[in-house]
């Protein structure tokens, strides 16, 4: 499908969210993590206990050699005519006895200052040498220190994307991170035995609802039918019939919900596209009564946009995006909904004219039985949870929702599904 028109005003940027399934930020040297303060912690200690055993051992040396700073003998008498490598202002000069003599022991205080100085230089590169491979040694034990709390946050990130099925089940010594770990499994198992008997109960009670419900319509539909009956009693079999059609709508609603909480486990390649095409042709004759444009290019020769899912909860979100755009619209307005690829994601887009929706009410309206403007019943666009469902089904196909509002009126509703 097409994208939006040129003729549809550029959506503002959404507000940026965290979302634990992404992988972390770029350039991980940059920020202050625990790996990074422990190595430097490890490297500091290393570095500072370094310079303080390196100078211990330069006094020690020097005062070694201080103590033989006088010559172990001395000339008596004589002229000398000396030769030196190591002192060449005394080569090729005669001196007497007590200028040699003096001349000597500054050659030699001078070696004494170059050994000292060799030494210290030998010992700073050591220094570095040993320094550098200190930080990456603290590198690498940092990071195996704290591999169970990356293996932690990992399942911590798949528990947020609705599968409370995961479990660190950390091993090793029976440490602080191992009862940690431990701690989080129980916690997540009384999660995930309070989410199920949740489920369980909604699907239950919807369940046990259909049959009433159903006999209902039937005796309200055969009252109907019979064409003695009193205008009065017509007409309040019609509300009636509205009424019980509307608590239908609501079951089924509430099934789906709780169906599209847990993880689908049994994908299938859906075309995403496609699914898109068969929601606008659906709606289309809702659309035409409401004097609402439908806008997309059709499904003939678009290469085909393929997620792994459920086909039958995928159709579900397109129908109820585009039934909410419908109904939420303006006579005259249009609707235009687009499926492609981006960033690597595949994204289902519809965007729609209608009234001016406030940024702040953006976060109430994917809440089961919240409408704009906090309106909760009343209403005859539906039962309120058309877009609980999109946000249910699309986290639990690893996906996210989004809606942004539209310069003028209407919303852009954007769904992105992993590749």
């Amino acid at each position: 499908m097409a994208s939006t028109p040129p003729s549809a005003p550029a959506p503002a940027p959404p507000k940026p969210t965290w979302d634990p399934r992404t992988p972390p930020r770029s350039r991980p040297w940059l920020r202050p993590t625990i790996r990074i303060r422990l190595t430097l912690l490890y490297g500091g200690m290393f570095l500072i206990a370094g310079i303080v055993l390196l100078s211990l051992i330069y006094l020690l040396a020097a005062q070694a050699l201080d103590q033989g700073n006088t010559l172990p003998f001395r000339l008596l008498e004589g002229s000398f005519r000396p030769t030196s490598s190591t002192c060449p202002a005394i080569t090729g000069r005669t001196f007497e006895t007590e200028e040699f003599n003096t001349v000597l022991e500054t050659c030699m205080h001078y070696q004494r200052q170059l050994a000292l100085d060799d030494l210290l230089r030998r010992s700073l590169l050591a220094l570095l040498g040993l320094s550098v491979a200190a930080f990456a040694f603290g590198y690498a034990m940092a990071g195996r220190v704290l591999s169970p709390l990356g293996r932690i946050t990992r399942t911590a990130r798949m528990v947020v994307g609705s599968d409370l099925s995961r479990r660190i089940e950390l091993g090793g010594p029976d440490d602080e991170l191992k009862e940690l770990a431990d701690t989080f499994d129980e916690m997540l198992d009384r999660l995930d035995r309070a989410f199920d008997a949740q489920r369980r109960f909604v699907a239950n009670a919807s369940h046990e609802l259909r049959t009433p419900l159903a006999i209902n319509r039937t005796l309200l539909e055969v009252q109907l039918s019979d064409p003695d009956a009193a205008p009065e009693l017509t007409q309040l079999g019609k509300t009636l019939l509205a009424t019980n059609e509307r608590s239908e709508q609501l079951v089924e609603g509430l099934l789906l919900l709780a169906r599209s909480e847990n993880e689908i486990v049994d994908r299938k390649p859906v075309d995403l596209a496609e699914v898109a095409s068969r929601a606008v042709e659906q709606v289309r004759p809702e659309a035409e009564a409401a004097r609402v444009e439908l806008r997309g290019e059709p499904r003939e020769g678009k290469p085909a946009v393929t997620v792994q899912g459920n086909g039958v909860l995928l159709e579900r979100v397109a129908m109820n995006l585009v039934q909410n755009a419908v109904r939420y619209n303006e006579p005259g307005g249009w609707v235009e909904v687009s499926a492609g690829r981006t960033d690597g994601m595949a994204n289902l887009v519809v965007a729609n004219t209608g009234p001016v929706v406030p940024a702040y009410e953006l976060d109430n309206i994917f809440e089961p039985f919240r409408r704009l403007r906090t309106q909760r019943t009343g209403s005859d666009k539906g039962v309120g949870l058309g877009l609980s469902i999109v946000r249910s089904v699309a986290r639990a196909h690893g996906g996210q929702v989004s809606a942004v509002p539209r310069d003028g009126g209407g919303l852009v509703m954007r769904v992105t599904f992993p590749l």
